[in-house]
């Protein structure tokens, strides 16, 4: 990908939703499995663009552009795409292009000094044939391009490796590969243009024609290439791209891809967003309820529930949406953070206890969240904890880089925390932090 996974980090914003993230990690572990990526080790991360594009970076970190969700139509494309990076990771692909970038950088020196030496000997043998400053230029620019064109070829075998391994994870997952050339498909009409323009050897990715033909022949000769994705699991991703619609386009988008006369669920839970957004809590509400009395048991029908009414200011009407939301997604993290915030969010004793115990319970879930440190301070503040209070902005303000404010709070933290206990020695690991850059390059 063009962008380095600095760029991604910076230019983009990460986005969290506790019903993708459970449907892509449905879509990913039995390929983590057959790939012997133990539970837990990898994470795929949502990333707010557009974009049709996903890459590995930080080692076991799957990021997948939001764009690429929208735009694909089956889990089976989806299932490709993680297959590939599953491919990279299980490879050790990132680990090893560093080292190869660390030797590219020696042998650029070297050759630049060979380069030189190149120069300084012509000028004192009496060359005058030609130009002597082009000449210098052209001995150490070729030694440049000698190195980035193995180190392009090298990524290129990754890729090429990274395709066939998860061939092989589909395979064994029993599920096809016409989801994964689909995409690939997709990726060679968008760069057609652009590949016949540039050098086929300073390219990071194979030629997508010949990528395609490549994984052609392999991918139909599998017994499962015709296998189709189940009918449960179809829907589960329609209305993930419906969710997805809802939150990011404009609501006159949503309503083109969603008009009013299709009355498929996913397109209804695109309109119900959308007017949620819209701030038609009325009739936001009212469509959500239509879709809970049709599937009851879904968690992420009374979470939308609860949402739109805690964020209109109605708590005590969200508590009920929400509670039964996390009764039925008991391992969600990020749901349990919204009810806690909402017992926190009614201010009454009883509440503020129960919306205490959600939040621990979440940030034992969810300890990378940003939201559930803020909200603990918010919680230990009314209970008049003040020491857990601005422990909690620390870990707030830590997890969101703002490292000035972290040591300020942490600081403050201590004064009023009992010296070696656990909370204490939190705030001083806060207090001593100092931040390091790991760089990390996007693989696709």
């Amino acid at each position: 990908m063009p962008a380095t996974a600095q760029q991604q980090r910076r230019e983009q914003t990460i986005i969290r939703d506790a019903e993708v993230e459970q449907l892509l990690r449905d879509y990913a572990q039995p390929l983590f499995r057959a790939a012997g990526i133990p539970s837990g080790a990898a994470q795929i991360i949502l990333v707010g663009d557009k974009s049709f594009n996903a890459f590995v970076a930080n080692g076991r970190k799957i990021f997948v552009n939001v764009g690429t969700l929208m735009e694909s139509k089956t889990p089976n494309e989806v299932i490709g795409i993680l297959a590939h990076e599953t491919g990279h990771i299980a490879g050790g692909h990132l680990a090893r292009l560093r080292q190869q970038i660390e030797n590219a950088q020696i042998l650029s020196v070297a050759g630049m000094l060979i380069g030189a030496a190149a120069v300084v000997g012509a000028a004192q043998g009496g060359n005058r044939v030609g130009n002597a400053g082009s000449g210098a230029a052209g001995a150490i620019a070729g030694g440049q391009e000698l190195v980035m064109r193995n180190l392009l070829a090298y990524q290129r075998s990754e890729e090429q490796a990274a395709d066939r391994a998860a061939l092989r994870f589909l395979d064994a997952t029993g599920q096809s590969a016409a989801g994964m050339l689909t995409t690939f498909k997709r990726f060679a009409e968008q760069s057609m243009f652009l590949s016949s323009q540039v050098d086929r050897y300073r390219l990071s990715h194979p030629m997508p024609q010949e990528r395609i033909a490549s994984l052609e022949t392999l991918a139909r000769a599998s017994a499962n290439f015709g296998r189709k994705d189940p009918p449960a699991l179809q829907a589960r991703h329609d209305l993930m791209r419906a969710k997805l619609y809802g939150f990011v386009e404009r609501e006159a988008d949503v309503l083109r891809r969603y008009p009013p006369y299709d009355n498929s669920m996913a397109g209804r839970y695109a309109r119900a967003i959308a007017a949620y957004r819209a701030g038609r809590l009325g009739d936001a509400v009212s469509q959500i309820d239509r879709l809970i009395s049709e599937q009851p048991a879904n968690a992420y029908f009374w979470e939308l529930k609860g949402q739109a009414l805690l964020e209109a200011g109605r708590v005590n009407e969200a508590i009920p949406a929400l509670r039964r939301s996390s009764g039925l997604a008991p391992w969600s993290g990020l749901i349990r953070i919204m009810l806690g915030h909402a017992l926190v969010a009614s201010d009454t004793p009883a509440n503020l206890e129960a919306g205490l115990r959600e939040l621990l319970n979440a940030a034992q879930r969810e300890p990378d969240s940003p939201e559930v440190y803020r909200h603990l301070a918010t919680a230990y503040g009314r209970k008049g904890d003040i020491g857990l209070a601005e422990l909690s902005s620390a870990q707030y303000y830590f997890r969101i880089g703002e490292w000035s404010n972290a040591r300020t709070q942490a600081s403050r933290a201590k004064a009023k925390l009992t010296p070696q206990s656990a909370a204490w020695l939190k705030a001083e690991d806060i207090y001593n932090y100092e931040p390091k850059f790991v760089p990390g390059e996007p693989r696709r």
